[in-house]
């Protein structure tokens, strides 16, 4: 925020902390100026709570792909080979459904949450507040707290200046090319990655999408950062359907804060507890001021609960003048949540959902078989009057270990299969097995004949996977029958 000469400031002593008097013709303290946000670190119960996710998160995204499992990366997005492994699973494009699964639970599961907690999400969790706080943090360890980021703001170029504003940006841009880097590492395996791209040996398009993230990281949590969620986040234009009277969000009490007012430590006034301060508005990401309601530019971080508990505490007041109220609990009317239609039923759905994931990976089979029969004739006929069909069978081992299969058709009296039936795949192969089936015209019970092939790891039948194609004969034979 730009600088205020008028704005309340701390003259502490031993006894009393006086504020200065915001004049009549003083804009609202909620208005946004143009300018970059200029937002004052803030310690407490919530901000330590929510630095502990967010450098939790961080740097879970940041080694995830330095884990190994077996002989690769455990968690791997390989495009070439079309291929998401996960530890000791692997999940090919025909297996993406478990994916889209997984995000609609999680959306399920973000919808359950924001109905308790409101915009926790944002707050806590949401990349683009962990990474906005990490700059946020960068930029008050080099350039200092907040009122000198505003001396230099306003202060003419200087060698001070430059040089303080050049190492920001160079910090800025180092965390943002780490950050390009891990993601993509998710794509390319890490420690070949980082190694090129340090080297300056990486390929052209690996470079690009490396540097490409980077560059999105640098601008959104250095320049845009609260444009980001005031602007192009859609939870934010949505997250308030979610809410009813038992959603718990950040909130000013303004029946016991107003009518606010400065005045002295253990000063009698008969003014509510709100003195005035405007440190919610300077310590908020977003610049907003919760003491005008609830707005959906709040992102529920908790920074401004925090500094004015450091407010309440410094006066003798109750804590929680701002706090994570709802709106049936402000009014003397709490409910339990758990009577709450929408908390039951996104609860519910977030349930089946998971339950659908379940299933969906339990059914999933570790062989893929694809018949592809013959198209250019119909069938042969061989020396011992009997008819052959030709088939090309596909047979994907999906697993990440080679694996022993057995091969077979169904109606082992009517059809011969001439093809060797124990095979050898090794890992997340695609074998293309050409096979012949032979019967007798004589047996046949008519053209064409359904024919199933079967393939089964060798000692597991339980894994077996089938498909049925067609056995082509004489079309005399089916008339005269």
């Amino acid at each position: 925020m730009p600088a205020n000469k008028n704005r309340p400031k701390y003259q502490t002593s031993s006894n009393t902390i006086a504020i200065k008097q915001i004049p009549a013709d003083q804009p609202p303290s909620d208005k946004r100026s143009a300018t970059k946000i200029q937002m004052k670190q803030q310690k407490g119960r919530f901000q330590k709570i929510r630095t502990t996710m967010n450098t939790g998160l961080v740097l879970l995204f940041l080694l995830l792909p330095f884990i190994t499992y077996g002989d690769r990366q455990a968690i791997l997005f390989d495009l070439e080979a079309q291929q998401f492994f996960f530890f000791g699973t692997s999940l090919w494009p025909q297996d993406f459904t478990v994916l889209a699964w997984v995000f609609i639970a999680a959306a399920f599961l973000l919808f359950f949450v924001t109905v308790f907690w409101g915009r926790v999400w944002c707050g806590y969790l949401c990349p683009q507040t962990a990474w906005t706080f990490m700059f946020a943090w960068i930029e008050n360890r080099v350039e200092g707290n907040r009122t000198k980021r505003l001396a230099l703001d306003n202060a003419p170029w200087s060698s001070d200046k430059l040089f303080k504003r050049l190492t920001k940006h160079l910090i800025w841009g180092l965390t943002a090319l780490i950050t390009g880097c891990a993601f993509i590492a998710y794509f390319i395996p890490a420690r070949e990655l980082y190694l090129d791209i340090f080297s300056l040996n990486a390929s052209f398009w690996v470079s690009a999408w490396v540097w490409f993230f980077a560059l999105c990281t640098y601008l959104n949590a250095g320049w845009m950062r609260e444009q980001m969620c005031l602007h192009c986040c859609p939870y934010a234009r949505f997250q308030s359907a979610m809410f009813d009277g038992n959603t718990k969000t950040v909130t000013y009490d303004a029946a016991r804060g107003e009518s606010r007012g400065p005045r002295k430590r253990k000063q009698e006034t008969e003014l509510g507890d709100c003195i005035d301060c405007n440190l919610c508005v300077d310590v908020c990401p977003t610049g907003i001021d919760i003491r005008n309601g609830l707005q959906y530019e709040c992102i529920n971080c908790g920074a401004c609960v925090d500094a004015c508990n450091e407010t309440m505490e410094i006066f003798g007041y109750r804590p929680n003048l701002i706090g994570y109220f709802s709106e049936n609990a402000l009014k003397g009317k709490p409910k339990p949540i758990f009577g709450s239609t929408k908390f039951i039923g996104y609860g519910i759905a977030a349930v089946i959902m998971f339950i659908v994931i379940a299933i969906d990976m339990n059914g999933r089979s570790d062989i893929q078989l694809n018949v592809i029969r013959d198209r250019q004739e119909l069938y042969r006929e061989t020396v011992d009057d009997m008819v052959e069909n030709s088939y090309t069978l596909k047979i994907r081992n999906k697993t990440q270990q080679t694996r022993y299969y057995r091969l077979s058709v169904d109606n082992r009296e009517l059809f011969t299969l001439s093809a060797q039936q124990e095979l050898v795949i090794k890992a997340g192969e695609l074998l293309d097995y050409p096979v012949t089936v032979k019967a007798d015209p004589l047996m046949l019970p008519g053209t064409p004949t359904p024919i199933i092939f079967s393939i089964s790891e060798v000692g597991r039948d339980e894994t077996a996977v089938s498909q049925e194609t067609n056995f082509f004969g004489p079309i005399f034979v089916a008339s005269c029958r």
